[in-house]
C-alpha cells in the first residue's frame, strides 16, 4: 500500500525544499571529511596550548582561547547541523542515517577533548574570575563565561564527563534517534489508504466528523501496535535521565532544565500554578465550540474541528501564506519583513510533505557564519500559516542575534526563544483580524487563535504535568507499563479539559508520539512561558506604539548576551514578579469574552 492523501490537495509547497549548500553540497561532499580533520587538528592544538593552564591565563590569553573556541564551535556546528537537518527530511535513508550517527560519534569524540576547559574555568575562585570577565576585551563572551559557572555544582571529573559524553551516543541519543525513525516510518490506515503521521494528524482538522473519528482511531491503532517499543523507549530514557540527574546532584527531574533555561524554580512554579489554576477557561471555550458545532458533546477527535462558518475551512496556498506573513511583519517593522523574506528567497525553508520526513516544525540556529533554517510540514491550513509565522519568528530572532552577538551569545534559553515565535504569530493574527470585516470570518479567526493559545499555554502545561508525573513515577515505581503511562496521560488531560471534552480511553496512548518528552525533557513549559510573555509584550506594544518596535528588535538582537530578566527589563517586563503570568492569562480571558460575544451576535440561536 502506498502513501496517499485523502484529498490530494496541492498547496504549492510541494517543491519548497531548502538549499543546504551553504553548509555542504551532499552527504558525499569531500569537504565534510576535510572539515572533520580540520576540527580535530584545531582541538588538538587548543588542548596542547591550554590544558592545565586555564588558571594561568591573563585577559589577552583568555581572549585568545575564546577566539580559538569560536572557530572550533562554528566549524563543528556546521557539521552537526548539516547531518541533523538532512536526517529530518528523510529518516529512512541509510546513508543519511549513517552520516547522522557519524556526526554524533564525532561530536562526542571531540567534545571529550574540550571538556577540560569548562572544568578548569569553573574550578577557579570568584576572586580570580571576576576581574577577567569584566575586562572590556572579553565583552563578546562575558555572559557565557559567567553563566557557565552556574553548572559548577553539577559537574563531574574530567574522566567522568568524558565517559558521559561517549556513552550518550549509544545511550540517550541512540534511543531518541530510534524513536524518530520509528514514528517517521509508521503508517496509519484510513479508509484503505496508508498515511504517515503528519497526514493523519491533518485529518483532525477536517470538517467531516466521521473522518476525524476514523483518523483518530487509526492513529490510536498505530500507536498501540508499537506500544511495546514506544513504552520501552520512554522508560529507558526516563531511567537514563534519573541516573544522570542523580550523578550530577540535581534535586528534581526539572532542575537541570530550569538551570539551562536560566529560569529560577520559583518563576517556573508560579507559571505552572497560574496556568493550572485557570483551567476553567478551557471549559469556557470548548462550551462555545460545542454549541457552534451543534454537538451534544465534544470528543477528543472534535477538538480541532473547523467551525461551520465562513472561512472555517479555508485553505491557503504557499504563496498566500508567504504574503500573509510578510504583510503582517512589514506592518510592524519593514526590517523584520526584510529578514523574513530572506528565508523564502534564499531557500532556507523546507515545507514539502515527504514520505519519511519527520513530523512537526522547528527552526535551527546553525552557527553565526551561516543563516538559520526553518523546517515545517505545510498542508495549507490556517494552523499551518500560524506555524510558518511561528518558525519565521524564531528564524528572525536567530538571524539577528547571530549577526549581532556571535556564537557564545547566539542561542537563547528555550523560554525566551519562544518569545519571538509567538510574537510573530500574534502579528499575523492581529493583521488578519484587522482586515476581516465579516463577523463569521472574524469568529473563525478568533476561535483559531484561542485554540492556538490553548495549545501553547494550557496543553503544554498539561504535558509538563505528564512529564512530572511520568518521571516521578518512573523513579518511585520502576518501569512503567503502557497502561500506566496511558493512565498518567489521561489523568492530566482530563484535569485540563474537565467536562468540556470527553476524552475516550483510546486517547490514552497519544503521549507516545510527542518527541519533546524524549529529545528535550522539560522543554514544553517554555511554550507557555513564551506565549504569556508575548501577550504582555503585545499589550506594551499597543500602549507605546512605534516607540516599542526598536526596543523589541534590540531584545531579539541581544540573543543570550545576558540573563532573560535583565534583557526583558529594558522593555518593561519583570520576569521576577511571580504575579506576572496572570497578566497573560487575563489577555486570553479577554479573547474568550470576545469570542462569546461574537458568537452570540453571529449565531444567537446556537448560543
Amino acid at each position: 500500500m502506498t502513501d496517499a492523501t485523502l484529498d490530494q490537495t496541492t498547496t504549492g509547497a510541494e517543491n519548497v525544499i531548502w538549499d543546504l549548500s551553504d553548509l555542504y553540497n551532499s552527504t558525499d561532499d569531500p569537504n565534510i571529511s576535510a572539515d572533520m580533520k580540520k576540527v580535530e587538528a584545531l582541538i588538538d592544538d587548543f588542548a596542547a596550548t591550554y590544558k592545565g593552564k586555564v588558571g594561568e591565563l591573563d585577559v589577552q590569553g583568555l581572549v585568545g582561547a575564546m577566539r580559538a573556541l569560536e572557530i572550533i564551535y562554528d566549524l563543528r556546528g556546521r557539521l552537526g547541523n548539516y547531518a541533523s537537518l538532512t536526517f529530518s527530511t528523510d529518516t529512512s535513508d541509510p546513508k543519511i542515517g549513517a552520516l547522522r550517527q557519524k556526526m554524533s560519534e564525532f561530536g562526542a569524540k571531540v567534545g571529550q577533548k574540550l571538556v577540560f576547559f569548562d572544568l578548569e574555568w569553573n574550578a577557579l575562585p570568584d576572586a580570580h574570575v571576576t576581574p577577567l570577565i569584566n575586562a572590556p576585551e572579553l565583552a563578546f563572551c562575558r555572559h557565557y563565561l559567567e553563566s557557565e559557572r552556574r553548572f559548577k555544582p553539577h559537574q563531574l571529573t574530567e574522566a567522568e564527563e568524558q565517559i558521559m559524553m561517549e556513552k550518550s551516543v549509544t545511550g540517550n541519543q541512540a534511543w531518541t534517534r530510534f524513536f524518530t525513525q520509528l514514528t517517521s516510518a509508521a503508517r496509519y490506515t484510513v479508509d484503505g489508504e496508508s498515511l504517515n503521521q503528519a497526514k493523519v494528524l491533518k485529518l483532525m482538522f477536517e470538517s467531516d466528523r466521521d473522518l476525524r473519528h476514523r483518523a483518530a482511531d487509526a492513529l490510536t491503532r498505530g500507536l498501540n501496535e508499537k506500544s511495546m517499543e514506544l513504552s520501552y523507549i520512554f522508560n529507558v530514557l526516563a531511567a537514563d535521565k534519573a541516573a544522570n540527574d542523580n550523578r550530577r546532584g540535581y534535586e528534581t527531574w526539572i532542575s537541570s532544565r530550569n538551570l539551562s533555561n536560566k529560569a529560577p524554580d520559583s518563576v517556573v512554579e508560579a507559571l505552572i500554578n497560574t496556568v493550572t489554576g485557570n483551567y476553567d477557561l478551557v471549559a469556557r471555550h470548548y462550551d462555545v465550540k460545542r454549541r457552534l458545532l451543534g454537538y451534544e458533546a465534544l470528543y477528543d477527535y472534535d477538538r480541532y474541528a473547523p467551525l461551520p462558518v465562513k472561512s472555517g475551512e479555508k485553505t491557503y496556498t504557499w504563496d498566500e501564506a508567504r504574503d500573509l506573513v510578510l504583510t503582517a511583519f512589514r506592518a510592524f517593522s519593514p526590517d523584520m519583513a526584510e529578514v523574513a523574506a530572506k528565508f523564502f528567497d534564499g531557500n532556507w525553508i523546507h515545507a514539502a510533505l515527504l514520505p519519511n520526513k519527520r513530523g512537526g516544525a522547528y527552526a535551527a540556529w546553525i552557527v553565526p557564519s551561516v543563516h538559520p533554517y526553518i523546517f515545517v510540514n505545510y498542508n495549507g491550513t490556517a494552523n499551518d500559516v500560524m506555524t510558518l509565522a511561528h518558525e519565521l519568528g524564531h528564524g528572525i530572532h536567530m538571524y539577528l542575534s547571530g549577526r549581532e552577538q556571535g556564537i557564545f551569545s547566539l542561542a537563547t534559553p528555550l523560554t525566551t526563544a519562544e518569545m519571538a515565535s509567538t510574537f510573530a504569530e500574534m502579528l499575523v493574527f492581529s493583521d488578519l483580524m484587522a482586515r476581516e470585516a465579516d463577523p463569521e470570518a472574524r469568529l473563525a479567526l478568533l476561535t483559531s487563535k484561542i485554540e492556538d493559545s490553548f495549545g501553547t499555554v494550557f496543553r503544554q502545561i498539561s504535558m509538563n504535568r505528564f512529564e512530572h508525573a511520568m518521571h516521578t513515577a518512573r523513579r518511585e515505581e520502576g518501569e512503567l507499563t503502557h497502561a500506566r503511562l496511558n493512565e498518567i496521560w489521561l489523568g492530566v488531560q482530563r484535569e485540563m479539559y474537565g467536562d468540556s471534552v470527553t476524552l475516550r480511553d483510546d486517547y490514552g496512548a497519544w503521549w507516545s508520539y510527542v518527541p519533546h518528552f524524549l529529545s528535550t525533557p522539560g522543554y514544553v513549559y517554555a511554550y507557555a512561558f513564551g506565549e504569556l510573555l508575548v501577550l504582555a509584550l503585545y499589550n506594551i506594544y499597543l500602549e507605546r506604539g512605534e516607540d516599542f518596535i526598536p526596543q523589541y528588535l534590540d531584545v531579539l538582537k541581544a540573543g543570550d548576551s545576558d540573563y532573560p530578566d535583565k534583557i526583558l527589563a529594558k522593555v518593561g517586563v519583570d520576569l521576577n514578579d511571580l504575579d506576572f503570568w496572570q497578566n497573560g492569562i487575563e489577555a486570553i480571558r479577554a479573547l474568550i469574552d470576545q469570542e462569546e460575544a461574537l458568537a452570540k451576535e453571529v449565531y444567537p440561536d446556537r448560543m
